[in-house]
């Protein structure tokens, strides 16, 4: 039987968790899922450097500190994982999260210390396990460390993605195709020139969430209840945040206006806003794939992406591009993630955001989809893509579209005309231009040539005489 403020419950006699997670259990069934456990880490590895700190700071007695220590690196292992039992999404601005944590750490030290579990006397949850600490700078750091955490997974995918690209793109250097702009016949470009541009875009991703992961390195962990630092030691409060990157090793520092970083959360709106972009970025990217490979004979049939699967439980050969297409249904997440982060951090009043639990969900959510996403995208479809050379050669030399680089030579309105007879006959450009004479065969080569098509200028070139 264990007592709260609210009253008297039990527990069972198996359970690390106590009545505040108990009640919480009993409050909060919204997902059906549990504590992200990189989060149940960060959470540790904030108790362990907490309790250290303590004992620095003459706060915690010896035995107490180093077996809540000793309790925090069993589940920094990933043990009792399965003791973190409240839901993600919870009112209380994560209180409950917070107490789970407690509860274990404290019915662990004390198994360690020798006694039986529930004997608070012996390491009390509140007193002990959460001293000189408040629910509402926990759990903004933890918050921190997770993101930082999860994230160095995603951005090893994205650097893979940009190297897979990098390789198709030399692959298809030689590849000239015709390029579109609103889905309608443009210029020629090169299908490397293409991949190249999506690396380019990855690279770009990168870049801007490297920016964005550098707000997540400043903690309000010593600010306590709302940034004051009520509770807390004066050396705890200037040696807590040192410690924690000691046992984290993420390079995170204390914020400079604690009140500021309690009651603030922007920094996760900014690296929300990056992550979604780089899932705006990735979706194109797959409608562009989707686009190239359709038919694959009655489609554009540029390139060919691997098949994965059956397309069609009534159609037999149909085979769908599956995988752009899950790419596609992670950024209409994503998106929709990154709306809720960003009312969620609106939504704050006065000294507190009480509204975390809810976008750490979704903000975790994002980051581990985009890098799962990222990796099926590579494995299952990029590092397999064939070029249908011919095809791309074929729709090269039937489009209207190469008749832009006659405009240097017989301006834009003779130009236009070669266009509209070209598409009123059904013959490639090529051919009205020859059977007109207005250039000589050798011109028309030399000006039509594919590869020199997806160059800039006219520099170079010589002067063409006209018939």
């Amino acid at each position: 039987m264990e007592k709260d403020s609210i009253g008297i419950k039990e527990v069972p006699a198996e359970a690390y968790y106590g009545v505040q997670t108990l009640r919480a259990v009993e409050n909060f069934h919204i997902t059906g899922r549990k504590i992200h456990p990189d989060l149940v880490y960060s959470v540790a590895a904030i108790k362990k450097a907490a309790a250290q700190t303590n004992l620095e700071a003459g706060v915690l007695d010896e035995k107490r500190a180093k077996a809540i220590c000793e309790a925090c690196d069993e589940i920094m292992e990933g043990k009792f994982l399965d003791q973190f039992i409240v839901d993600p999404i919870q009112g209380g601005a994560g209180t409950s999260i917070n107490m789970n944590a407690n509860e274990v750490i404290a019915n662990r030290a004390i198994e360690i210390l020798g006694g039986e579990k529930g004997d608070y006397k012996t390491v009390h949850p509140n007193d002990h396990v959460n001293a000189g600490q408040s629910t509402n700078d926990v759990i903004p750091t933890a918050g921190k460390i997770t993101v930082l955490r999860i994230m160095q997974r995603t951005e090893n995918q994205l650097s893979r993605l940009k190297k897979a690209l990098l390789k198709k793109a030399d692959e298809f250097q030689p590849i000239v195709k015709m390029g579109r702009t609103q889905l309608q016949d443009a210029v020629p470009i090169r299908l490397g020139q293409e991949f190249e541009a999506y690396a380019s875009a990855v690279n770009r991703d990168i870049y801007r969430l490297n920016i964005s992961l550098n707000e997540m390195k400043k903690v309000n962990l010593g600010g306590t209840a709302i940034g004051t630092g009520l509770n807390a030691d004066i050396y705890y409060e200037k040696n807590i945040v040192q410690n924690l990157e000691k046992i984290v090793e993420l390079g995170i520092e204390g914020e400079d206006n604690l009140i500021d970083g309690t009651s603030n959360l922007d920094s996760f709106v900014a690296i929300s806003g990056a992550v979604k972009a780089c899932a705006v970025s990735l979706s194109k990217m797959a409608n562009d794939l989707r686009l190239m490979s359709s038919g694959p004979r009655t489609g554009l049939g540029e390139i060919n992406l691997p098949a994965k699967q059956n397309g069609s439980s009534i159609m037999p050969g149909k085979v769908n591009p599956v995988i752009p297409e899950v790419v596609n249904q992670v950024a209409f997440r994503i998106i929709g993630n990154d709306t809720t982060i960003m009312m969620a951090a609106e939504a704050g009043q006065l000294e507190l955001n009480a509204f975390e639990p809810v976008l750490f969900c979704s903000l975790f959510e994002s980051i581990d989809i985009l890098g799962n996403a990222i990796a099926t995208f590579i494995e299952n479809c990029i590092n397999g893509i064939t070029a249908n050379e011919k095809r791309c050669s074929e729709l090269l030399e039937n489009s209207v579209g190469i008749v832009t680089a006659i405009c240097p030579y017989l301006g834009y309105s003779k130009a236009a005309d070669i266009a509209k007879a070209a598409i009123s006959k059904g013959q490639p450009v090529r051919k009205i231009i020859l059977q007109s004479k207005l250039l000589k065969p050798e011109d028309v080569d030399r000006i039509l040539d594919p590869i020199k098509m997806t160059e800039p200028g006219i520099k170079g070139r010589k002067k063409t005489s006209s018939r």
